[in-house]
């Protein structure tokens, strides 16, 4: 039982081990404590860790896990339902009624899966090695977790809340960050889990005597389906003495190539350990073994009344750094002390954010969003500042700072980033220069998806060219940009890299020379928009004018008479046959990257007056945007699963289409963003499994919730202007860095009011429909007056309109 005596100790450790400085934030939190539940062993969760909800996302097409960790958490430990199929991305969906085991790597809501790693089962009675399918058969290691299930064996309708703070669809699950835990039902056996920076802790109470053991599953990962095992390399394991594993591999999945290492230590001596290779028994007495199929049962004598502790520290360079993560940062076997560290350092970093609602669900829902922020990136470093490079060399960081991994920044250049320098502005020179140390490593140049110390090269674009000019707009010191601008000068000058030479030569890609032409011109365009900021502010005129004029290469691929961007061939002409609902102008073909014509004519962030020209000025853009969430919204049979969210033709569930509702600012027609965006707040999010309108991508459609509910989105985070929305939130209390409070007060809000009437700042009005960052990170108060009918004049004057490519409105 976890006491409000037990989470004040682990507040305690936690400020002890200098991981967060005051702890001003967490008082509220602390003084209303965390009481204990008596009849789960849990803790009941005050503060507002009591708002968040681990398993939004975990079903539908969310793709999260509910697994603890800690905020952007080098471990992950959490169940696996599953390991193949896209909504297997996570490891967990909750469609699922059994569990395979807990593993020490996740991804969160990625559309691309990996990881998984270092799987551990708990059972009893004969070792199984083959983890069998999600339809429990009784004879694999997979084990039910859900006693109490309907007659068709699905699990039962409705959303179970059981100990108050849990929520879980499952009787016998329940979690909150930093924290889960199951009663797997084939051998009743309860595993909790819990998990410092770099390692993971689990406490497995046996509820029947009998003979118990551990099996360490090294072939298990994600698979591309299940008659494809995860493609595996330098597996290799060694016991040792009576109450220790280590052992490490090369994966070869999406990160293509990545290693990992762990070393695990259990609380009871191991009575027998048997390493198999192939399934097949080493000879008894055999203490190391490498393959590419290995596993191991670690037996215990007879099951203890006392529960078996185990804790596992990983590493991205050696069994000796996994080693030195484990005994650095759990030293002893106190479970419920490290519980509650993690418990005050969520408390803690959630408390940055302070809100007020009259609804429950608003709170939730922010506050598991919020909570979602914190997943990625990851800390990809060892405790002693050793970390592999995109090199695969072993490299050492400067004394403080932390290497890290697991960037989607394709997703969230959108919104997390621009959400991190609010609210995380002491992390943003550790996670953007990492983005520099990643670029001058990497082999490939300019980071696009790294994970682990592998250039995934997923998506397009290379946007960590967006979070570089951001910070650096925004005055972030603490960054090497000098030393990146060589990189991405290459990039954008020179590399050739996805179509960029044709970009460069022609001012677009044509769609029969390379896949995804027309987004990967557009995208390219506003890479050419962040590079040029970090040009001019290096002194580099001449590029930062060519990158400038450069950007505007979206014009090339937007044809006049169907007032659409569309595919067009080498020689000029456009590629038929053209269907704005259509993702390649043929079958066999994508001119899209997970849209189509009608999200692709929208994906302009930059240089919106300029654009607008092409539709005949403002009022034909504003129709245009019109049509787009009035469109019929059906989508071709071989539309991607990631088109999702549908209003009209506009995708909501996919990133590029985040910035949309917020462009009739930029027409002076702001009431229509605050109608749309409230309508987006309150229909694509709810506090539930299926709570997210896709994929929630290591942060970003989390990130799109908090940033608009506090009524504020980045359209162009290169300008670091803030567009208003429709705030949903009737306050909130952000700590923006040394000491300094943002508050952000929304008066006559609530249902039916999404309308905003006027805005003052710091007490006096505010007549434009955006404010810079400058203004927020000084601190203030933002202050909207809302009502039930738009006030059709705030925001409209060409003076009071959002500025874009550096320029103000002109109308």
């Amino acid at each position: 039982m976890v006491t409000r005596r037990r989470f004040l100790q682990g507040m305690a450790a936690f400020t002890a081990l200098g991981q967060v400085g005051s702890l001003t934030a967490l008082a509220s939190g602390v003084q209303e404590g965390l009481d204990a539940s008596s009849a789960s062993g849990g803790t009941a969760a005050e503060g507002v860790l009591r708002y968040v909800d681990v398993f939004v996302g975990t079903g539908g097409h969310g793709h999260t896990f509910p697994g603890a960790t800690r905020p952007f958490g080098m471990v992950q430990l959490s169940p696996d339902t599953y390991n193949a199929q896209w909504d297997a991305s996570s490891g967990y969906h909750q469609g699922d009624g059994s569990i395979m085991g807990f593993s020490h790597t996740h991804l969160s809501g990625t559309g691309a899966a990996d990881m998984l790693d270092f799987l551990v089962m708990p059972s009893m009675g004969p070792v199984r090695l083959q983890p069998g399918d999600r339809d429990f058969d009784g004879v694999n290691y997979v084990s039910r977790f859900d006693a109490k299930r309907q007659g068709d064996g699905k699990p039962e309708k409705g959303y179970k809340t059981g100990v108050k703070g849990y929520r879980s669809h499952y009787t016998n699950e329940s979690a909150h960050p930093g924290y889960y835990r199951v009663k797997l039902t084939q051998h009743d056996i309860l595993a909790e889990l819990t998990a410092t920076l770099r390692t993971g802790m689990h406490r497995y109470t046996f509820g029947k005597e009998g003979d118990a053991h551990l099996l360490l599953d090294m072939t298990h990962g994600y698979q591309d389906d299940m008659d494809k095992p995860t493609r595996l390399s330098d597996v290799e394991l060694t016991l040792v003495g009576n109450d220790t594993i280590v052992g490490g591999r090369r994966v070869y999945q999406w990160a293509s190539g990545r290693v990992i290492y762990f070393a695990m230590k259990v609380s009871r001596p191991i009575a027998i350990a048997t390493l198999y290779e192939n399934d097949k028994p080493l000879p008894k007495g055999t203490a190391t073994a490498k393959g590419d199929h290995l596993k191991a049962a670690l037996h215990f004598d007879k099951a203890s009344s006392e529960p078996l502790l185990v804790k596992v520290g990983i590493s991205g360079v050696d069994i000796d750094g996994a080693m030195r993560n484990l005994e650095g940062e759990i030293p002893g076997w106190d479970f419920d002390g490290v519980r509650a560290s993690a418990e005050a350092e969520w408390e803690h970093e959630l408390s940055k954010i302070r809100v007020a609602s009259s609804s429950d669900k608003v709170k939730r829902t922010f506050y598991s969003s919020l909570y979602h922020t914190m997943l990625a990136p990851t800390v990809f470093s060892d405790i002693d500042g050793r970390y592999r490079g995109m090199d695969r060399a072993v490299h050492t960081l400067p004394e403080g700072r932390h290497n890290y991994s697991t960037y989607s920044l394709w997703d969230t250049y959108r919104a997390e980033h621009p959400l991190f320098t609010l609210y995380q502005s002491e992390r943003v020179p550790d996670l953007v220069d990492g983005l520099v140390r990643l670029a001058v490593e990497s082999p490939s140049g300019a980071p696009v998806w790294p994970l682990q110390g592998v250039e995934t090269v997923c998506m397009i674009g290379y946007h960590s060219a967006v979070v570089l000019a951001e910070a650096q707009a925004k005055g972030f010191t603490g960054i090497d940009y000098m030393k990146a601008w060589p990189v991405f000068r290459r990039r954008a000058m020179q590399d050739d890299y996805f179509g960029l030479p044709y970009y460069r030569k022609l001012g677009y890609i044509p769609s029969e020379k390379e896949g995804e032409a027309v987004s990967k011109t557009l995208e390219y365009a506003y890479d050419d928009w962040a590079v040029a900021h970090m040009a001019e502010a290096l002194g580099h005129g001449d590029d930062a004018s060519l990158l400038r004029k450069r950007s505007q290469n979206y014009r090339n691929v937007f044809d006049k008479d169907t007032q659409f961007m569309r595919p067009r061939a080498e020689d000029g002409t456009w590629l038929q046959p053209f269907d704005p609902i259509a993702i390649g102008h043929s079958n066999r073909w994508r001119d899209f990257t997970e849209s189509n014509a009608w999200q692709a004519t929208f994906l302009n962030q930059h240089d919106v007056y300029n654009y607008m020209g092409l539709f005949g000025g403002e009022e034909g853009f504003e129709k245009k945007l019109d049509g787009l969430f009035n469109a019929d919204p059906t989508l071709p049979d071989n539309a991607p699963p990631d088109i999702a969210g549908m209003v009209g033709q506009y995708a909501f569930g996919n990133e590029p289409g985040h910035h949309m509702p917020y462009l009739y600012a930029y027409t002076g027609a702001h009431h229509k963003t605050q109608a749309r965006v409230r309508m987006l707040l309150e229909t694509m999010y709810l506090p539930e499994p299926d709570g997210l309108p896709g994929n929630e991508d290591c942060g970003q459609m989390s990130a799109w919730y908090v940033m608009s509910a506090m009524g504020l989105y980045a359209v162009d985070p290169v300008s670091t202007n803030y567009v208003f929305g429709s705030p949903l939130l009737d306050r909130a209390e952000v700590q923006v860095g040394g000491g300094r409070v943002l508050v952000i007060e929304a008066k006559d809000n609530g249902p039916g009011r999404p309308y905003i009437q006027s805005v003052s700042w710091n007490g006096k009005p505010w007549t434009k429909s955006w404010i810079p960052h400058k203004e927020l990170a000084a601190g203030g108060t933002l202050s909207f007056v809302m009502g039930d009918v738009p006030n059709e004049s705030f925001g409209k004057a060409g003076a009071d309109r959002p500025p874009s490519f550096g320029e103000p409105a002109k109308a």
